[in-house]
């Protein structure tokens, strides 16, 4: 019990971890466009990251928590895997890089899971399902910012500058909101998926092949609380990357930005796919900031970024599989 303790505490530590590195996600755009100040934007995301518990139900959760075969799972396998996605999104909050907590989940469970059990402990549907939408989420980002932003400029074209920027100041308290529930909708069940994976090993959680077992009210809603808490803590080196160095947003481009990543990640959610918030606002931001002109974006950064995407999986995995190999080989009970 004692250890199942322990692993519950480390989940609810990444998730904490989770709040602060992609808190960027949420405030970015309301940030970097000055609608709110850091401090009252964290307060305003991690409110909405929160009250995300009472919109949706727990399907994310429940397919992350059947992504490694139940007969391979441990409690020494979800450690490790945790361990992966803890050290990986600090080297990257460190670098001010804004990769995916999410994908750092999933390779940190594979690393592990590999080298107990090989490449057929995983469950294929779950990770062909997240490396689709390693392509799909950023990309219907893109799109939809750039529609949105193109339909604003359509509509509100023969209005002043500052008489637009004035009405989507407004406007963008709720976009944010949005996108902030649809990041807690999402992220904070990834983790909920975990605890139920080591309530399994335990025996504590009843599993049935091929279907998503039912997680506990208990555990959706502590993750809930640790990843707000965890957003209140700020983020702010990831926010100067996300809302200042991408391109420049004003708050009509923050507006448009953070309401297509919303519709991302609600479809998303809906269909139980855990998927990268990363990746999707940081779609939506340069849709809506390439509707500026093509030299609006700054195309280094976001090529930075991708190599950080493309890096996040594998990256997670090596630190959990060494992990895992270590503590076995220290005496751990596999």
């Amino acid at each position: 019990m004692e250890a199942l303790i322990a692993i519950i505490a480390l989940a609810l530590v990444f998730d904490y971890i989770n709040g602060f590195h992609d808190a960027a996600n949420s405030i970015a755009t309301v940030v970097s466009t000055r609608v709110l100040s850091p401090r009252l934007a964290v307060i305003w995301a991690a409110f909405f990251n929160f009250i995300a518990f009472f919109f949706f139900e727990s399907h994310v959760a429940g397919n992350i928590a059947k992504g490694v075969h139940a007969d391979v799972v441990t409690l020494t396998l979800v450690g490790a895997g945790l361990v992966g996605a803890i050290l990986w999104d600090l080297l990257t909050w460190w670098l001010a890089l804004p990769t995916s907590s999410s994908h750092a989940l999933l390779g940190g469970m594979a690393g592990a899971a590999i080298v107990k059990g090989g490449f057929g402990a995983l469950e294929p549907s779950l990770y062909i399902k997240a490396g689709i939408f390693i392509v799909v989420s950023p990309l219907l980002g893109t799109i939809l910012g750039a529609i949105f932003m193109r339909l604003v400029m359509v509509a509100f074209g023969r209005r002043s500058p500052s008489g637009v920027d004035k009405a989507f100041r407004r406007m963008q308290l709720v976009s944010a909101g949005l996108y902030s529930i649809g990041h807690g909708g999402n992220d904070a069940q990834k983790t909920a998926g975990i605890i139920a994976a080591a309530l399994i090993a335990t025996g504590h959680l009843e599993s049935v092949p091929g279907v998503a077992p039912h997680v506990p009210i208990w555990v959706v809603l502590s993750c809930f609380v640790a990843m707000g808490l965890g957003t209140l803590s700020g983020g702010m080196r990831i926010v100067q990357t996300m809302g200042m160095r991408i391109t420049k947003l004003a708050p009509v481009g923050g507006f448009c930005a953070e309401t297509s990543g919303a519709a991302t990640l609600f479809l998303a959610t809906a269909l139980g796919v855990p998927v990268s918030t990363t990746h999707t606002i940081t779609g939506a931001i340069v849709g809506a900031g390439s509707q500026r002109g093509f030299h609006a974006v700054r195309w280094g950064v976001a090529g930075r970024i991708v190599w950080a995407w493309v890096l996040t999986v594998p990256g997670a995995a090596l630190i959990s599989a060494i992990t895992y190999f270590v503590a076995t080989a220290l005496g751990v009970k596999p």
